[in-house]
């Protein structure tokens, strides 16, 4: 890391069109001032549906994806910006769009040999009228992130959470069910293909949702997580296989769930553009390990540009640094 991107034109993409616009709000303005502080030209970009033409006019060198949920982080923007030939950070088309769909990465992981949850996919009115298995469970839906619109089923529960069959309800037609599994909350980074640390959290409110993951002591996170050394390099190792098996790039998060009783640990999701705001994991990890924030954002851009350059993109540009 060179600590130096002078002279490079950087878009950072931000807010966009998801139930996740507003974190991307707080993750877009720390990454463009981290840019600025490393010498970068910034502009920020407020990502519309006229996200190619806003691009095509200002002909940044690298874009900074920081985009988070539907159509920022499922392939779709991935999808202009390889169209418009310029550099951007995080995962490709297809990786994005793989990860973003639980019930497709979850069976690339199974096939990879990374342990996953049960459960399936079910229509939203038909999981709305009984239970589809025995409570304890978690309903989710199958293409968001953040915990946006998840609901934890108890034992004991006489019906299931009648919001999935409310005409307010917005995320899609069929949800993802899965066993809740009793224990831990985990997470692991993973940058250039090396995982970072396990991260463990401690929900304020007892379940780890939006509010919990955003809101200020909505969570306490323990770097290293306090758990035995064989399970902790476990979780490093699994994230680093799913990350693989996917074919992400640059930086990504794996969230786990640990049961310490049975010595259960099973990987749920794979976020291939994880929070960049004050309370987000992989900034703490970053730091765990001696890396600033300053230079965790810039390193994200020199390897989406280096990547660009590498596939023909930009070659007539200097690389940053």
């Amino acid at each position: 890391m060179s600590g130096d991107l002078s002279g490079h034109h950087v878009a950072v993409l931000k807010g966009g069109l998801s139930s996740e616009r507003e974190v991307s709000l707080v993750s877009g303005f720390e990454c463009a001032k981290a840019l600025r502080n490393v010498g970068a030209r910034v502009t920020e970009v407020d990502a519309g549906r006229d996200l190619a033409q806003v691009l095509a006019a200002l002909k940044p060198d690298v874009v900074f994806n920081a985009l988070h949920g539907e159509w920022g982080e499922d392939g779709c923007v991935q999808g202009i910006l390889e169209t418009l030939d310029i550099p951007y950070s995080h995962c490709g088309v297809l990786a994005s769009a793989l990860a973003m769909d639980k019930a497709k990465s979850k069976a690339v992981l199974a096939a990879a040999g990374v342990a996953v949850p049960g459960g399936g996919l079910y229509d939203r009115f038909e999981a709305a009228r009984d239970h589809v298995m025995a409570p304890p469970y978690v309903v989710k839906p199958n293409a968001e992130g953040s915990s946006v619109g998840v609901f934890l089923v108890f034992e004991g529960a006489n019906r299931p959470p009648q919001e999935l069959a409310q005409p307010e309800w917005t995320y899609g037609e069929e949800v993802m069910i899965e066993p809740y599994i009793a224990g831990m909350e985990l997470a692991v980074a993973v940058m250039d293909g090396k995982a970072m640390a396990v991260t463990e959290i401690v929900p304020s409110t007892g379940f780890y949702d939006y509010e919990a993951k955003y809101g200020e002591g909505g969570s306490t996170h323990v770097v290293p997580a306090r758990m035995p050394s064989e399970d902790y390099d476990r979780a490093l190792r699994m994230a680093e296989a799913a990350h693989a098996a996917l074919g992400c790039r640059g930086v990504t998060r794996s969230d786990f769930r640990y049961d310490p009783v049975k010595r259960l640990l099973v990987l749920l999701e794979v976020n291939t553009q994880p929070g960049m705001t004050p309370t987000s994991l992989v900034p703490e990890q970053a730091a765990h390990l001696g890396i600033s924030f300053d230079r965790l954002v810039m390193w994200i851009v020199e390897d989406a540009y280096a990547r660009g350059a590498a596939g023909g993109r930009a070659a007539s540009r200097q690389a940053p640094g």
